[in-house]
């Protein structure tokens, strides 16, 4: 399993930026997808995830600006941010559970192979 994010940057408040994360090694459009996220000094948090049937789900802080999807013909993970605030400020990593393709990870106990991350950077 290879994951390479992509798309990072320094935007400003209420901007938008769109992460990708190129899978190699499983199908993605086969397997529950996570993206989370990180601060210095702070475990990995939570921030959607998407099931092999499609269902999203978001963290609360979240929900109505971040969305969650695939192109299956690239097997890549998007994230498409909008509304952006200084609080998203971290480095996003995308993720599959190391309980199996079927599991939805939440907790970073669960998360499996990922990437080197890509730094979101909002100012205020």
């Amino acid at each position: 399993v290879y994951l390479v994010e992509s798309g990072g940057g320094l935007v400003q408040f209420g901007g938008s930026l769109r992460l990708s994360c190129a899978a190699s090694g499983f199908t993605v459009s086969d397997s529950a997808l996570t993206w989370a996220r990180q601060v210095p000094g702070k475990g990995l948090e939570w921030v959607s995830s998407k099931d092999s049937d499609g269902r999203t789900y978001y963290t609360d802080s979240v929900k109505g600006r971040f969305t969650i999807s695939t192109d299956n013909a690239k097997n890549t993970i998007y994230l498409q941010m909008t509304s952006l605030r200084p609080e998203d400020t971290a480095k996003y990593y995308c993720t599959i559970s190391k309980r199996g393709n079927w599991h939805i990870a939440t907790r970073e106990a669960d998360y499996g192979p990922r990437g080197q991350g890509t730094q979101v950077t909002v100012s205020s």
